[in-house]
C-alpha cells in the first residue's frame, strides 16, 4: 500500500514535471521572438537617429550658406546682387524650415520606436524570467523525484507558480 502511494506521488511529479517544460518551451520561444524584435528595433531605432543626424547636418549646411550669403549681402551695394542675395536667402531659409520640419518627424518616429522597444522589452523579460523559474520548479521536481522528497517536489511546485505568474505577465503585463 505504501508503495503504491509512492508510485502515485511519482506520477504526479512526472505529470506536473512535464506541464512545466512545456510551459518553460513556451516561454523560451516567447521570449526569443520578443528578444530577436527587441535587436530589430535597435536597428531601426538607430536608422532613424542616423537619419536625423544626416538632416541635420543638411540644415547646417544651408544655415551657413545663408549666414556667408547675408554677410555678403550686407557689404554689397550692387541692387541686381542684393536682389539675387535676398531670393537665395529666402530659398535657404525655406530649405531650413523644411529640413527642421522634417527632423521633427523623425524624431518622433525615433521615440516611438523607443516606446514600443521598451514594451518588447518588458514582455522579453518576464518571459524570460519565466523561463528560469520554470526550470529551477523542473529541477527541484526531478531531484524530488529521484532522492524521494515531497518537500522538493512542493518547492518545485512553488517555483512553478510563481514561473507561470511570470509567464502570464509575459503575456499581459500585469506589473
Amino acid at each position: 500500500m505504501a508503495e503504491e502511494k509512492k508510485e502515485t506521488w511519482i506520477q504526479w511529479v512526472a505529470l506536473t514535471t512535464t506541464v512545466l517544460a512545456v510551459c518553460a518551451a513556451i516561454s523560451s520561444l516567447r521570449a526569443s521572438g520578443y528578444s530577436t524584435r527587441v535587436q530589430i528595433y535597435t536597428t531601426r531605432e538607430a536608422n532613424q537617429w542616423a537619419y536625423y543626424q544626416a538632416k541635420s547636418i543638411k540644415e547646417h549646411s544651408f544655415r551657413l550658406n545663408r549666414d556667408v550669403l547675408t554677410g555678403i549681402q550686407l557689404e554689397t551695394k550692387n541692387p541686381e546682387v542684393q536682389k539675387y542675395l535676398a531670393a537665395k536667402i529666402k530659398d535657404y531659409e525655406g530649405e531650413i524650415a523644411r529640413y527642421d520640419k522634417e527632423k521633427g518627424e523623425i524624431k518622433r518616429e525615433a521615440e516611438d520606436i523607443i516606446r514600443q522597444q521598451e514594451l518588447l522589452k518588458r514582455h522579453n523579460g518576464a518571459f524570460a524570467l519565466a523561463t528560469m523559474m520554470l526550470q529551477i520548479a523542473i529541477m527541484c521536481s526531478a531531484v524530488g523525484a529521484l532522492v524521494k522528497r515531497k518537500l522538493m517536489w512542493y518547492a518545485g511546485l512553488v517555483m512553478g507558480a510563481w514561473g507561470l505568474l511570470y509567464m502570464g505577465n509575459g503575456f499581459f503585463l500585469w506589473f
